[in-house]
């Protein structure tokens, strides 16, 4: 999940251990997303069947304005089958995914040429990155 802001993400996960918080909001905003506890009531449609949701504040002007206009956190995911190399325009993402995805906003990407990292608070170990 994504937010312009970390207010947008406590009704998906507990924030309130300022210990385990640390990470997440000096990172913030950024391309870093953080494993932290799910809030009880997050469906697996958004957790998997994990007791964590991966969350981030993003600096990308565009998705802050989505979540800032929207009012709500977005659920996020990379623009790319797994295993192959990320999607980096809109033409790109048409030709893999077809007729699958209902809505493709041309816009410019991040400058990153890595995929972003995420890190579970717990432990500080990183799943990705």
């Amino acid at each position: 999940m994504i937010a312009d802001q970390a207010e947008r993400l406590r009704h998906l996960v507990d924030m309130t251990d300022e210990t385990l918080m640390a990470g997440p909001m000096a990172s913030w905003p950024g391309p870093h997303s953080w494993l932290l506890p799910a809030q009880p009531g997050v469906p697996p449609w958004i957790r998997g069947e994990h007791a964590t949701v991966a969350v981030r504040v993003t600096a990308h002007s565009l998705v802050r304005q989505l979540c800032r206009e929207t009012g709500m956190a977005l659920i996020s995911t990379s623009a790319n089958r797994s295993g192959r190399p990320p999607l980096r325009t809109a033409q790109a993402v048409a030709n893999e995914f077809g007729e699958t995805i209902d809505c493709i906003i041309d816009a410019p990407v991040g400058n990153a040429l890595e995929p972003s990292t995420i890190t579970d608070a717990a432990t500080g170990n990183a799943v990705r990155g």
